[in-house]
């Protein structure tokens, strides 16, 4: 039976505002961030979407955005955090490498996580996700990297975005006998 995944980036921070590396550590959203929020809750709203399950990344940042998308419960789960970067944490982004295939080990030497290692944590925990009975329908917040890092890992072409990943974005995908087809990216409105 097909089920949907709906992940979520969260809305705009204060270190995204600034331009500096966001992995674990966390930074307050924005009154932007907050508007994106809103707007991917009228957009769930508009389209009658309901969720039985809720899951948020345990970074700030993450609950926030989901807590004003909905007010149901929800779980927070490790496995959906961000890439660590470590040394290089609320660095500029301008120390950061945008090569995907160099963030294999990029990161390693500043004692961070590999993008291969994201890939597989993202992998594992949303397919542990979606396994659940009474899933159908499951919205998911969680980071740039690490939802770049899980569509990469579930084998779908990344040449389709030519823009990055826009804080409250919405990446659909349809989940059914252990794989998932993203269906649709629903850019956020707000800027």
């Amino acid at each position: 039976m097909k089920k949907r995944l709906y992940l979520v980036r969260h809305g705009q921070t204060m270190f995204n505002r600034q331009h500096r590396i966001q992995g674990w550590c966390d930074s307050p959203l924005t009154e932007t961030g907050k508007k994106q929020a809103l707007a991917v809750k009228d957009w769930f709203g508009e389209k009658g979407i309901r969720f039985d399950a809720a899951y948020s990344s345990t970074s700030e940042r993450c609950c926030d955005t989901l807590e004003l998308i909905t007010s149901q419960p929800y779980t927070r789960l490790k496995g959906l955090k961000e890439m660590f970067y470590g040394e290089l944490e609320a660095e500029s982004e301008r120390l950061s490498s945008s090569d995907p295939k160099e963030c294999e080990t990029y990161y390693l030497r500043f004692g961070g996580e590999s993008s291969n290692t994201v890939r597989d944590r993202m992998v594992e925990t949303l397919t542990g996700i979606m396994e659940k009975d009474r899933h159908q329908s499951v919205l998911a917040v969680s980071h740039g990297g690490a939802c770049f890092n899980f569509i990469r890992g579930i084998g779908t072409d990344m040449g389709w975005f030519k823009n990055k990943i826009t804080n409250c974005c919405i990446f659909v995908l349809d989940y059914e006998e252990g794989k998932f087809v993203m269906t649709d990216y629903v850019p956020n409105p707000v800027k």
